[in-house]
This record gives C-alpha cells, structure tokens and sequence, in this order.
C-alpha cells in the first residue's frame, strides 16, 4: 500500500522526534504481532480467534505505519529491535493489557504532534483500535483470574 502523495510529501528536515516515534511505533507493532501469535497459540479456543483478529489490526497499522515512514523519508525503517514476550498466558495477557493502554497515550501524543491530516487520522484511529484491544485483553485476563481463584 501506496500513501496518496497529496497527503504526504518527502522532505530533506521531517520532524525528527515524529519520526523516531513512527519508528518506535513500528518497532512495537512488529513485536506485538509477533507476540500476539504466540499468545494465540496458549489461548483457549474461544479467545483464540479473538486473539488473532486483535493481531490482524496489529498487522495493519505496521503497514500503516512503514507506509508512513517511507513516504516522510523517502527511505525503509531500520530493522526492528526484537523484545519477548511472556510464555504465560495469564502474564501474556497482563502484559498485553498494560502494552495496549501505554500504546493509546503514544500514539495519541504522535496525533497531536503530526502536522498532516493523514499521520493525524491513521495514529488516531491506531489509539482507538488499541485502546478496544486493551478492553479485550482485560476482558481474557479477567476470566483467568477467575477460573485461578475458582
């Protein structure tokens, strides 16, 4: 996917902390799919699917994102910087959870820093997907609780 160039056009001094960020994104999007794989394959069968739908969105806003940094820099990010994460699944899903509403506070404070319409809209509606996926990991880790304290 091609970003429309009416929106966004390359240029020799982008706001260098924006684009550190967008890499930052990137690098957590990346890790996140990864991870939300991984977490899938613990889940029971009726999050499972759930799960992997979150990571789907996931995979969108990466793309989103890559797509965005190319047409600021005219260049690829650099590589991604792997993390791991948890082979629990009740401290997956914690981690999850806290992961997603730190990741609305950035991606909000990225929207209201970016200067064209298109950056603003896609981390707005990137804050609003993960701020829902955080509701569900909630959700998940609740019921783990409760089927431990049971």
């Amino acid at each position: 996917m091609h970003l429309p160039h009416l929106y966004i056009t390359p240029s020799k001094n982008p706001d260098l902390i924006l684009l550190q960020d967008i890499v930052k994104s990137i690098n957590g999007q990346y890790n996140t799919i990864n991870c939300y794989a991984q977490i899938a394959e613990m889940a029971p069968v009726q999050q499972k699917e759930k799960i992997l739908g979150i990571r789907q969105e996931e995979i969108r806003h990466y793309h989103t994102f890559v797509n965005i940094y190319i047409n600021l820099t005219g260049q690829k990010p650099p590589g991604i910087t792997p993390e791991p994460c948890p082979k629990n699944y009740r401290e997956a899903l914690e981690f999850a959870l806290k992961d997603e509403q730190e990741t609305v506070d950035f991606y909000l404070h990225i929207a209201d820093r970016a200067l064209t319409p298109y950056i603003k809209q896609a981390y707005m509606r990137a804050a609003q997907d993960e701020q829902r996926h955080a509701v569900w990991f909630l959700f998940f880790w609740t019921k783990q609780c409760c089927l431990k304290n049971n």
